[in-house]
């Protein structure tokens, strides 16, 4: 199914914050109609107001897809008004962080189909990457539905179970606040050897910027980038001397970041 077929049936939008405006804005980039998009967020922005979307109206009664991406905290308050659309042919996608696809099976009946996605923030700008999982009843043209609503925002890629989700909450979701605070502490790392704050952010955000960018488009991985940084003896080789250290550097502190993030998220899933 693609946008045009979508726009024939509808598709619904709970929760049109910050990750649910950069979907809505890519679909209607891509060519979805504003009048096939029906929009429920209590709070809705000037911009969203302005799209042409049917905004807080009543639902159509066999929407192609129904996309929640509200809060964890409201999903209570939310799924009840939406359990008479479950349990047939319209798909629910999920973005909500920790919510497991049983909880939705319990809400809106066994035999709907669900798929649950985690997006990262970087999907404002075209950038994320996102992570799909499907229950028993999302065929083939499910999960072909939600990557190409998904794609307008980045890539796209399938998990093999469930509870793999946790692990990509902890690398990619919550994954961009790492890089940020790198930002943030490698300008204060400049700043603390005599550069001025504004010289070193900048300096600080342009080198991760351009960094990530050359990852992502070069054919060499990571490991060998960073060797082709690195001269032996050198001002690179003295750095990572610390921040490869086993015990006190990037290894270690990655592996307990990215575990606790992980472990909370099997907490909120209980």
């Amino acid at each position: 199914m693609d946008l045009r077929q979508v726009g024939e049936r509808g598709l619904v939008l709970v929760g049109c914050g910050k990750m649910g405006s950069a979907l809505l804005a890519g679909w209607l980039k891509g060519g979805l109609p504003p009048a096939a998009v029906w929009v429920r967020d209590p709070n809705p922005s000037d911009w969203l107001a302005g799209t042409g979307v049917r905004l807080n109206a009543d639902l159509p009664a066999d929407p192609a897809i129904v996309l929640i991406a509200v809060k964890p905290q409201v999903m209570a308050e939310a799924l009840p008004a939406l359990r008479p659309l479950g349990g047939g042919a319209t798909l629910f996608l999920s973005i909500a962080a920790g919510t497991r696809i049983a909880h939705y099976e319990q809400a809106l009946g066994a035999a709907t189909p669900v798929v649950r996605a985690m997006p990262n923030t970087p999907a404002a700008i075209g950038r994320g990457i996102t992570a799909i999982i499907g229950n028993a009843h999302a065929d083939a043209g499910h999960l072909a539905l939600a990557e190409t609503l998904l794609s307008a925002v980045g890539e796209v890629v399938r998990l093999d179970h469930e509870d793999q989700m946790d692990a990509v909450t902890a690398v990619s979701g919550s994954g961009p606040a790492y890089v940020f605070h790198l930002i943030e502490t490698l300008a204060a790392a400049g700043v603390a050897e005599g550069l001025s704050a504004e010289l070193a952010m900048r300096l600080a955000r342009s080198t991760v910027a351009g960094a990530g960018a050359l990852a992502a488009e070069a054919a060499e991985d990571p490991a060998t980038l960073r060797r082709n940084v690195t001269s032996p003896g050198g001002t690179t080789a003295a750095a990572l001397a610390i921040l490869m250290d086993e015990a006190t550097g990037f290894p270690a502190l990655l592996r307990r970041a990215v575990h606790a993030a992980a472990e909370r998220g099997r907490e909120l899933g209980r």
